[in-house]
This record gives C-alpha cells, structure tokens and sequence, in this order.
C-alpha cells in the first residue's frame, strides 16, 4: 500500500502516460454515454438533452480543471497540474460540441433566429460570451504559445474566471425550475474563487 502511495505522489514517466491517458479515455466517457442515451431513445426530448448534457459537461470540466491548484494545495499529487491543460481542452471540446448541437439541431443555421436568440434571450447571450472566451484559452493552450506570450499568457488566461461565472450564469438562466444544480455549481465555484482571492490578499497587503 505505502509503495503504490508512493508511485502514485511520484510516478515515473510511463506512469505518468499511463495516467494521462486513463483520464483521456475517462474524460470520453460521459460523450459516450449521452450517445447512448440519445440512441436508444431513452430521452424523452434527445435533441434537449444532447445541447443540455454537453454543456453541463463543459462546466463540470471547467470547473474541475480550476479545482486542479486548490487540490495541489491541500495535498494532493503534483502531476494534477500536468493534467490541468487536458481537462481545460476537453472542457472546451465539450462547449464546442454543445454549441454545435444548439446551432445545428436546435436552430438548423437559421442565423435570423440564432441572432435573435443572442440578443434577446439573456442565457444565450452569456452563453455566446463564455465560448468566445474560451476559444483564446484553447488556441494559446501550447508550450508554443506560452514561450511567445510569456507573462502576457498568465493574465490572458485569467480569462477562465469570467468565463466559469459566464458558464454559471448560462446553466442558471437556462434552467427555469429546478435551480438546484446550477445552484451547486455556482457554490463550487465561488469557493474556488474565493479561494484565490485568499491566496491573493497577502501580497496585496505587504
């Protein structure tokens, strides 16, 4: 037990791949199973839960990829944060997925209707904002683009805040009874920020 523990807080580097590549599949895993569920006609209404499952996917990815320095913190493993970029980008194949299910089956391109849909429905148009958030985030992802912008890349990924409240608020909007999960993921995420305003405030004060 203790040599596992070991191998697991420092594993070597084909241990390391293996782990990636576990969470790689295991990230697949939900995709899958909404494919199931949609063609075995368990949905009652497949094409809203397609659109509502991916993007309730994208916030959960997202949010566990901000949960990723947090943990480090209170002790887990370092080789979560070799982990964090695959999450991120997985979150951001997820909202892609989403927003190509609402602009395809839900409006067929009509882009009347999606511009309608962007300007008076509140939920859509954050929705819009945290996906053009995310793209830069995606794009610049690399150890390429890290050498380029430098410190330039920290603040530009600092767009992942607003992005996580904009995903928040698009669940919330969207949903118009039941509030609870939203409600949950809105909790989940002010304690993560919350944190880091903690780890902040030292260094402003000195």
């Amino acid at each position: 037990m203790l040599t596992l523990a070991a191998n697991l807080a420092r594993p070597s580097p084909r241990q390391l791949s293996w782990l990636k590549g576990a969470v790689f599949l295991l990230c697949l895993l939900p995709l899958c199973n909404i494919a199931w569920v949609v063609a075995t006609g368990t949905a009652v209404n497949p094409i809203e839960y397609l659109t509502r499952a991916l993007g309730v996917w994208t916030l959960r990815l997202l949010l566990l990829t901000l949960a990723i320095s947090p943990l480090r913190w209170l002790g887990a493993p370092g080789w979560l944060l070799r982990l964090r970029r695959m999450l991120g980008l997985y979150a951001f194949f997820y909202g892609v997925l989403h927003l190509s299910s609402y602009l395809w089956l839900d409006q067929f391109f009509d882009w009347r209707a999606i511009g309608h849909d962007i300007l008076k429905r509140p939920f859509i148009t954050v929705g819009m904002l945290a996906m053009l958030l995310m793209l830069p985030l995606a794009i610049t992802s690399s150890d390429g683009w890290m050498q380029r912008l430098k410190r330039n890349w920290g603040r530009l990924h600092r767009l992942v805040y607003p992005l996580a409240i904009c995903g928040v608020l698009h669940y919330w909007w969207l949903v118009k009874r039941d509030i609870s999960q939203p409600a949950l993921y809105a909790a989940i995420l002010a304690v993560l920020l919350a944190w880091r305003l903690w780890q902040r405030w030292p260094r402003r004060v000195q």
